[in-house]
């Protein structure tokens, strides 16, 4: 075979490429530096993140993907081609076969949008797409081709998607834009508003990994928190705890909350007897926020735990699914052609 067959998790937060017999071997934040003047990019990944809220009015930070979807289009392809280059190399002939996470509540538009960026960026035609959830459950090695109930909830950088998943095929879904960057307004808002202190998105974002949690925790977590002094203009550092940032995070955690309630009302009897069984499994990084399990299984009455590897899950899936494409296509809704090489 002269092309290689990768999975792309291009996600809102991060992009993460897999390929088949390697693993993930691109894992970088979503972001793009961009020179202002000439309109050319500067930085992809891990270098233009660096740089995030230290740049000179010459160079732009953008980040092409929002709430799950493409936000800028011209950047998206560009940051695409990037990383597929960066995995196949420049050869014309090695364009790969490539399957695509979308979300599951995406628009025929925005599914259009995500594989005409690929195929620009060099993936073999037609690229293919999958609904995250069913890529997160195949990277999470749940069972998803038997004909049993499996829940998974994926929380990324933009959106929370909860599906119940039987035989490669989405029974039930739902989707909301909250998630992981809500969290982090969130963070920031609370912050800026009990102690008159401004700060970043990346201070948010540690602020969440070092001491966020979704209850309180029995041993309470601190850290400091750099940024500007609203009331003075200069620079200060707080403490703050775990327990301010659980209630600070509360309404975000309840819409999340409400999307999970919504799909498992929503399930089928049968299959609900099958979750209850075998629980619900967290994907993305927002599985990763303390005791968030432990928030759904005491709201919902069903166990809940996070897959083994929650931040590969879905890129790990989508590489997976190269090997079931024929299964999941036959499985879509009859008037739903955007999926898996629909040309």
């Amino acid at each position: 075979m002269l092309f290689k067959r990768i999975g792309i998790d291009l996600g809102t937060a991060n992009v993460l490429v897999y390929e088949r017999g390697k693993g993930v071997v691109v894992n970088e934040p979503s972001v793009v530096a961009l020179a202002v003047r000439k309109n050319t990019i500067v930085h992809v990944g891990n270098d233009a993140r660096s740089m995030l809220g230290r740049t000179p009015d010459g160079i732009s930070i953008i980040r092409p993907m929002r709430e799950g979807v493409i936000a800028d289009y011209t950047i998206t392809e560009a940051m695409l081609r990037h990383f597929i280059q960066k995995v196949c190399g420049r050869w014309r002939l090695s364009a790969p076969e490539v399957v695509i996470c979308i979300p599951a509540g995406a628009t025929s538009v925005e599914k259009r949008a995500v594989r005409d960026a690929a195929e620009s960026a060099g993936a073999r035609k037609p690229a293919h797409l999958i609904p995250e959830p069913l890529a997160a459950a195949l990277g999470a090695n749940i069972p998803v081709g038997s004909p049993r109930g499996n829940m998974v909830v994926d929380i990324g950088g933009g959106r929370c998607e909860a599906a119940v998943i039987s035989m490669f095929g989405l029974v039930v879904s739902h989707s909301v834009r909250v998630a992981g960057d809500r969290l982090d307004d969130t963070i920031a808002a609370y912050i800026r508003r009990r102690h008159n202190l401004s700060i970043g998105d990346r201070m948010a974002e540690e602020v969440k990994l070092e001491v966020g949690a979704a209850m309180p925790l029995d041993q309470e977590l601190r850290c400091q928190v750099r940024g500007r002094d609203l009331v003075t203009g200069l620079p200060k550092t707080i403490t703050v705890t775990s327990t301010e940032i659980s209630q600070a995070i509360a309404d975000p955690l309840t819409q999340i909350l409400a999307t999970v309630r919504n799909v498992l009302e929503r399930t089928p009897p049968e299959l609900a007897s099958d979750i209850i069984d075998q629980g619900i499994v967290l994907t993305g990084g927002g599985a990763l926020l303390r005791r968030l399990d432990e928030l759904i299984a005491q709201e919902t009455g069903v166990p809940c735990y996070p897959a083994p590897d929650p931040l590969r899950c879905v890129a790990v899936g989508a590489g997976i699914a190269l090997d079931y494409l024929e299964d999941i296509k036959r499985n879509l809704p009859a008037d739903d052609e955007t999926l898996v090489g629909a040309y």
